[in-house]
């Protein structure tokens, strides 16, 4: 199969349910065309997943078309942003029709659930890699930022910590338990928070998402405020089945372990206080801002090392 058969039978059916006010023009041409609305401004990141490296080898191509997208719609969902379009760069080791044809059902299925269509991107041969460019509408000067955190800020969290790094320990089980495949399907399927990202936008005062462990991306979140932090380390939310699996390593796992695609957010006590009861629901309190740098941890604190750094073996 060429590239450009490739491209038509699994990729070209993904961006025929975009936008045409948003996306003018998708794949087949030169490039693609984003049309702004007035009053808005572009926000737009990409992410990198290499085989080996952020996926197992052999993994299931219709979770990993789900994760890929996910992993990158989620740095929208922070600065609450409306998903627009992606691009897709995929190296592949070879054209196969079966690989292919899961990979883009998982990703169609990941566009449909998070509103977001496929503009365009490239395929070559190499070493399986996958590279996604995610594109977000938000009112002018709207966005939230990581640099708004103020002193008085609580800290919260979305959802539970910590199920997709203990999801690393069962990826290769042939018949996981109940509470395996609770924590295993947060890894497979992690699911941006949209809504709750647009629902504070104006109210948060800082946020960013959960990918490389919580205490590395509060503290990406601290330095970029120049603030510091208390957080209570026994507030930190955690699932059942987390808990049951691995005991008193599950709070560690919840401050450290990677790819849970939560948000991390501040907002002052009066407007979190303030918040309708739906969106509160979703948020735990786990600290406040403070004005000394640094993040300081009580409670109970495990040994807990710092989050992920792809390139922190190298120091």
């Amino acid at each position: 199969m060429g590239e450009f058969e490739l491209i038509r039978t699994y990729f070209k059916p993904l961006a025929d349910r975009a936008n045409r006010d948003q996306l003018p023009l998708g794949p087949g041409d030169d490039c693609a065309i984003q049309r702004l609305e007035p009053g808005h401004d572009l926000v737009f990141s990409v992410d990198t997943l290499v085989e080996g490296v952020h996926f197992p080898v052999g993994y299931e191509p219709e979770k990993l078309g789900w994760r890929a997208l996910a992993v990158a719609v989620s740095d929208l969902a922070a600065m609450g942003a409306e998903p627009a379009c992606f691009t897709l760069a995929l190296t592949l080791p070879d054209a196969d029709a079966g690989w292919l044809a899961g990979f883009a059902s998982g990703l169609s299925r990941a566009g449909q659930a998070f509103g977001i269509a496929l503009a365009g991107g490239d395929t070559t041969r190499g070493p399986l890699t996958i590279s996604v460019q995610v594109h977000g509408l938000v009112a002018r000067s709207a966005e939230i930022r990581r640099s708004g955190a103020r002193s008085g800020d609580f800290v919260c969290v979305s959802g539970t910590l910590g199920a997709a790094g203990a999801a690393l320990d069962y990826l290769s089980e042939p018949a996981p338990g109940p509470d395996q495949l609770a924590v295993l399907s947060r890894y497979h399927f992690p699911e941006p928070r949209l809504a709750l990202g647009q629902s504070l936008v104006g109210l948060a005062s800082a946020a960013i998402d959960i990918s490389d462990g919580l205490l590395a991306d509060l503290t990406h979140l601290l330095e970029a405020s120049g603030v510091g932090a208390d957080i209570d380390v026994e507030k930190v939310p955690l699932m059942p089945e987390l808990v049951v699996l691995k005991g008193d390593d599950a709070r560690r796992l919840a401050l450290t372990s990677g790819d849970d695609y939560e948000l991390c957010v501040t907002m002052a006590p009066k407007i979190y206080e303030a918040l309708c009861e739906d969106v509160r629901r979703e948020l735990t309190v786990i600290g406040v801002i403070t004005p000394e740098p640094g993040l300081r941890l009580a409670g109970c604190v495990p040994d807990a090392a710092p989050g992920y750094d792809h390139f922190g073996r190298l120091a």
